[in-house]
């Protein structure tokens, strides 16, 4: 096919449930499937998106080189995890872990219009990372997709919610996809297990990396197909430039600057005291901007571990 644009006749509905409007009550219609790569629903909240519809990148891409997830154990994503939940009138439930679990039904792509936005954990989705939607599986979660139709596997890391289109079990990135050999298809038949990182890493040796099993009897792309951006992390993990930890908000500013010496004392994070203003007369300890998921949730831990705080996400 080229560099040129391709299409493909399915659909899929996918959307994430974040903190910043649409934890509760969203009302989403779906609409039926027409011959073409789009996704096509009415969501209220689409406003958020550059796009209407989902699409491919602007043309095919190789993703060869785009290293499965690596599982690792870690703490459970901040936002994303509320149980129960609702969409579409339909009540979901997030399960407290994920060992054990396994199923077979079909899964979903979701691409471009999405790339560049904030999945349900609060992490920029990357259309070329290798991560997931799922409805229950607890955020962070790691899980081995396989396509029964022709035996490829990917390893993803579940940080997305979705897709909730009647008979999907999971949406990966169009890597992911890719990968399994379905991104023209639109769907395709899977076997979704979860991954127990422990396990996994006993297995695999403490410094083993990955071999992008993934990559089997993927056949060499045309000369003209163009080299996919390799994300900084595939399994995910960037946030919003303006993401901080808020750790208090004090009304006097030594009570701030007690606080703010002593959490500055257990991170290389800068913490500041963002003072008063029109709309707070409170002087708040905010520790960021952050970047990376994986070190803001250890951050919290650590703080919570060492009693200085209970610190929860805020963007400035």
């Amino acid at each position: 096919m080229g560099i040129v644009r391709y299409c493909v006749k399915f659909c899929h509905m996918r959307t994430g449930i974040t903190r910043l409007g649409i934890m509760a009550g969203l009302s989403v219609a779906l609409s039926a499937c027409v011959n073409s790569h789009y996704e096509h629903r009415d969501n209220p909240n689409a406003g958020r998106y550059s796009e209407r519809h989902d699409s491919y990148p602007d043309a095919p891409m190789d993703v060869r080189h785009i290293e499965d997830a690596t599982p690792k154990v870690e703490p459970k994503s901040l936002s994303g995890n509320k149980s129960p939940y609702k969409v579409l009138g339909q009540t979901y439930y997030v399960l407290e872990g994920s060992k054990g679990y396994r199923e077979r039904g079909i899964a979903s792509w979701y691409g471009r219009k999405f790339h560049g936005h904030q999945t349900s954990s609060g992490e920029i989705y990357n259309m070329y990372g290798m991560t997931a939607a799922h409805k229950s599986l607890p955020l962070p979660s790691y899980v081995e997709v396989t396509n029964l139709d022709n035996g490829r596997k990917v390893i993803v890391r579940v940080n997305d919610r979705g897709p909730f289109h009647k008979g999907r079990i999971i949406d990966v990135t169009y890597s992911a996809a890719k990968k399994l050999g379905f991104v023209n298809k639109g769907t395709a038949r899977v076997e979704v297990v979860a991954i127990d990182p422990v396990a996994w890493q006993a297995q695999q040796g403490q410094y083993a990396q990955n071999t992008s099993r993934s990559t089997q009897d993927v056949n060499a792309p045309d000369a003209s197909i163009q080299r996919a951006p390799t994300p900084v992390n595939s399994a995910g993990y960037e946030l919003p430039e303006n993401t901080y930890l808020q750790v208090g908000a004090f009304s006097s500013h030594t009570a701030a600057e007690t606080l703010r010496t002593k959490v500055q004392a257990v991170t290389d994070f800068p913490v500041t005291i963002k003072p008063q203003d029109a709309s707070t007369p409170l002087f708040r300890v905010r520790i960021g901007p952050i970047a990376d998921n994986w070190r803001l949730l250890s951050l919290r831990d650590l703080l919570q571990t060492k009693k200085l705080a209970t610190p929860y996400v805020v963007y400035e």
